[in-house]
């Protein structure tokens, strides 16, 4: 009897031991399984927050709430219902989202401003009554626009007549094209000897290049060979840069409209107000900013030397081309590093990399340069009769309208070493990784 109360207490104890140990796996079980569905949200909200990007315009206050907005609108677009965000200002909640119904599996999220640089992410990872919670933070950065990438970006079609090469100075890929041409199936067209040395982009999934003539070639080959090799459709669209001309306007102090244009003259730091539709017909020397208003139409018959930026105020939706500045003759081109060190350009020498910024703008160049000292930006560009040179930077065309190049209009990109954004052009603002903060934490 003895032994039979041992040997069933041993069994009971036995069976206990083993009833835990089962418990004991199956804990850990559901605890794996709850840090995989952690890690699975977690994943999955940080490809989102990685498409996450707003104006480097956004006051610090509402970048928080447009950062959220930014999040749900790209959930929106690509029709992702299961994954919903809502914000209360400085909290943005993710819901419940549902990865195995069957074995009670999921994960939500909380994204929690930390201050006006930092987000935190919370992933909670959940299996029946277990969770886990994975915790990293964002930083917020500065991201340059990609259109910079481009030696000529346009949102209109673009056309080549005549003698036209765009050609990088270092590599190729410096005069490469990036054309959204969301309005009109011809693309691109190019006839004639013209030539453009690098690849082309093209947003249209159904657009076409028209090549005219035994010369007409991308990338260094012709005729279908140049389309099939160096021509790309149907490629995700870069955001255009946002224009800002207000930051130029404390330089500038506004121009007699009675002041005579025609002789040579030297300007410094002026506003062109509005409707005064100046021609300077003489050598005129431009230092600093000069800031013209809207309406305008501002004519450079003569020759032109610029030291400095040369702004625009109109509206970046404006596609109309009543608003011109023309460059008739040729075009000297300095860049603001060399305006002399004195008071009325204290501020100026570190806005490098733009040469004429002019939103709403039609901005033609008809005469040679040796070389234009940053980017050129308007709604609506063209090169005409013997305009040509080197442009340290790109080109961007705002407008849908079609973009021209004709004539005798040789251009060569040259934008090796420019990492910075041009002065003037805001900016992205996106969310950053930090991968060191990455961490399990017990809530």
């Amino acid at each position: 009897m003895i032994f039979v109360v041992i040997f069933s207490a041993l069994a009971v104890s036995m069976a206990s031991i083993s009833g835990n140990n089962v418990q004991i796996a199956e804990n850990h079980r559901k605890m794996d399984h709850a840090r995989a569905c952690a890690e699975s949200g977690f994943n999955v909200i940080r490809f989102w927050l990685n498409r996450v990007s707003i104006s480097g315009t956004t006051a610090e206050d509402l970048q928080f709430s447009q950062i959220a907005l930014s999040l749900q609108d790209e959930l929106t677009s690509e029709s992702i219902t299961n994954v919903t965000t809502s914000c209360d200002g400085t909290v943005v909640t993710i819901p419940s989202v549902t990865l195995d119904s069957a074995g009670q599996k999921s994960f939500y999220g909380i994204i929690t401003k930390l201050d006006n640089q930092t987000l935190r992410l919370d992933i909670t990872g959940v299996c029946g009554s277990i969770t886990r919670t994975i915790r990293s933070n964002y930083i917020l950065s500065e991201r340059a626009n990609n259109v910079f990438d481009f030696g000529v970006a346009t949102k209109g079609p673009l056309s080549l007549s005549g003698n036209i090469e765009l050609e990088g100075v270092n590599v190729s890929v410096e005069a490469s094209v990036y054309i959204e041409s969301e309005g009109s199936n011809l693309a691109l067209s190019i006839i004639g000897n013209s030539q453009i040395a690098g690849d082309v982009s093209i947003v249209n999934p159904i657009a076409n290049v028209d090549l005219q003539g035994g010369q007409a070639g991308i990338g260094g080959e012709t005729g279908q060979d140049a389309i099939d090799n160096h021509v790309s459709f149907g490629v995700p669209p870069s955001e255009f840069p946002e224009p800002d001309p207000s930051q130029f306007e404390s330089f500038v102090t506004p121009l007699d409209p009675n002041t005579d244009t025609s002789a040579d003259a030297t300007f410094e730091n002026i506003r062109i107000l509005a409707n005064t539709n100046p021609t300077f017909s003489g050598q005129v020397i431009l230092k600093g900013i000069i800031y013209i208003e809207t309406p305008n139409v501002v004519d450079f018959t003569g020759g032109a030397d610029v030291t400095g930026i040369i702004i625009g105020d109109g509206d970046i939706q404006d596609n109309s081309g009543v608003n011109q500045i023309i460059f008739r003759g040729n075009v000297d081109s300095h860049p603001v590093t060399d305006l002399p060190e004195e008071p009325q350009f204290e501020g100026l020498h570190d806005e490098t990399g733009t040469f004429v910024m002019a939103p709403g703008f039609h901005v033609s160049f008809g005469g040679s340069f040796s070389a234009l000292c940053g980017a050129i930006a308007g709604n609506g560009v063209e090169f005409f009769g013997n305009a040509g040179g080197t442009i340290n930077g790109s080109v961007l065309n705002y407008s849908d309208v079609e973009m021209t190049l004709s004539g005798n209009s040789d251009l060569y990109f040259n934008r090796s070493g420019l990492t910075e954004v041009p002065a003037g052009f805001e900016p992205e603002i996106v969310l950053e990784y930090n991968p060191s903060s990455y961490s399990e934490v017990l809530i």
